[in-house]
C-alpha cells in the first residue's frame, strides 16, 4: 500500500535482484556456486557420517567437526536453492516474512558457526597445553552444553534484529533488494525511516559474537604457540603444530571473509555493488565447501577413513 509521500507501508512481497551489474551472466555465475554447493553437502555429508558410525571418532574434536559440517550444511542450503532461482528461473520474489525468516537463519548460522569453531579452538588449547586434563574438561556433558550455548547465544542475539525492523520499520522507499539473500543491512537500507538503532544493535551482535569469539580464539593459538616452541623435541613440535594446521586455515578463511564483508558492506560505498555481492556470496558458500576439504586433507583419521570408503572394492 502506498502512502502519500509515495512510500509503500509495510510491504508483503520483495524482489532480489541477484547481482546488480551481472545480470546478464547471472545464469553462468550460478554453475560454479551450485558446484560448491554439492561439494558441501557431500563432503560435509560425508564426514557427518564417518564421525557418527566410527566409534574412534567420537571424542570432542570430532564432535566439533561435526557440529561444524552440519551447520555448514544449513548455512549454505538458506541461500542457494532462492539464488538459483533467481539465476536460473527469474524467480525474484519473497514474501516479507520469509525474508525476515531467511536472514535470521543465515545470521543465526553464521554465528553459531563463529561459536564452534572458538569451541574447537579452547579444545585444542586445552589438548596441548593441558593435555592431562582434557579428558576430564571436555567431558560429554560440556559438549552438549556447548552445543546449546551456541545455538541459543545466536537465536537470542539475532532475534530482536527482526523485532526492530517488524516494530520500527513501517514505512520503505522501495520493494526491491540489491543482493541474492536477505541480509540484516539490505533490508534495513529500504526503510525511509531513521535506521540508527537497527544499525547500531547490528554492529552490537557483530561485535559481541564475532568480536569476543576472534579474540579468544586468537589468545588460546598464541598460548599454544608458545606452549608448542618450547617443547624439547623438533618432532613434538612438528606433531603438535600439525594437528592446529586445519583450524587455521578454517578459522582465517572464515573471519577474514566474514569481516571484509561486514566492513564493506557498511562503510564501503566506493566499493562497486557486484564485488559486494560476489563477496558475500563466496563469504557463505565459500567455508562450507573447503571445510571438508582442509579436514579431509589435513587431519589423518578422516583421511583414512575417507581413503578406505573409496578404495574398498566389493567381492566379486
Amino acid at each position: 500500500m502506498l502512502t502519500p509521500n509515495a512510500s509503500i507501508f509495510m510491504p508483503a512481497v520483495l524482489t532480489l535482484t541477484g547481482i546488480p551489474g551481472l545480470e546478464s551472466v547471472q545464469h553462468w555465475i550460478g554453475i560454479p556456486f551450485c558446484v560448491m554447493y554439492f561439494i558441501a553437502v557431500f563432503g560435509n555429508s560425508l564426514i557427518l557420517g564417518i564421525i557418527k558410525y566410527e566409534h574412534s571418532l567420537h571424542k570432542p574434536m570430532y564432535i566439533f567437526l561435526a557440529m561444524l559440517g552440519a551447520t555448514d550444511i544449513a548455512l549454505s542450503t538458506c541461500i542457494l536453492p532462492k539464488m538459483l532461482g533467481i539465476f536460473w528461473f527469474h524467480l525474484p520474489e519473497i514474501s516479507f516474512a520469509a525474508c525476515l525468516l531467511q536472514m535470521w537463519l543465515i545470521h543465526s548460522f553464521q554465528a553459531i558457526e563463529s561459536g564452534i569453531l572458538l569451541a574447537m579452538a579452547l579444545d585444542r588449547y586445552v589438548a596441548i597445553c593441558d593435555p592431562l586434563r582434557h579428558a576430564t574438561v571436555f567431558s560429554q556433558q560440556l559438549l552438549t552444553h556447548i552445543g546449546v550455548g551456541v545455538t541459543l547465544r545466536a537465536a537470542i542475539l539475532i532475534a530482536p534484529s527482526i523485532l526492530l525492523i517488524q516494530c520500527r520499520l513501517k514505512l520503505y522507499r522501495t520493494t526491491v533488494i540489491s543482493h541474492t539473500y536477505c541480509e540484516h543491512m539490505a533490508i534495513v537500507k529500504l526503510a525511509t525511516e531513521d535506521i540508527r538503532v537497527n544499525k547500531i544493535y547490528g554492529l552490537f551482535v557483530a561485535f559481541s559474537i564475532l568480536g569476543f569469539d576472534i579474540i579468544f580464539i586468537t589468545l588460546s593459538y598464541v598460548q599454544i604457540f608458545i606452549t608448542v616452541f618450547q617443547l624439547p623435541q623438533k618432532e613434538a613440535r612438528f606433531k603438535a603444530f600439525n594437528t592446529c594446521i586445519a583450524h587455521i586455515c578454517v578459522f582465517l578463511q572464515f573471519y577474514l571473509l566474514a569481516f571484509f564483508s561486514f566492513f564493506t558492506h557498511r562503510f564501503g560505498s566506493h566499493i562497486p555493488p557486484y564485488v559486494h555481492i560476489l563477496l558475500s556470496n563466496l563469504y557463505l558458500l565459500v567455508p562450507p565447501f573447503l571445510n571438508p576439504i582442509v579436514y579431509g586433507v589435513k587431519t589423518k583419521q578422516i583421511r583414512d577413513h575417507v581413503l578406505k570408503i573409496f578404495s574398498s572394492k566389493k567381492p566379486s
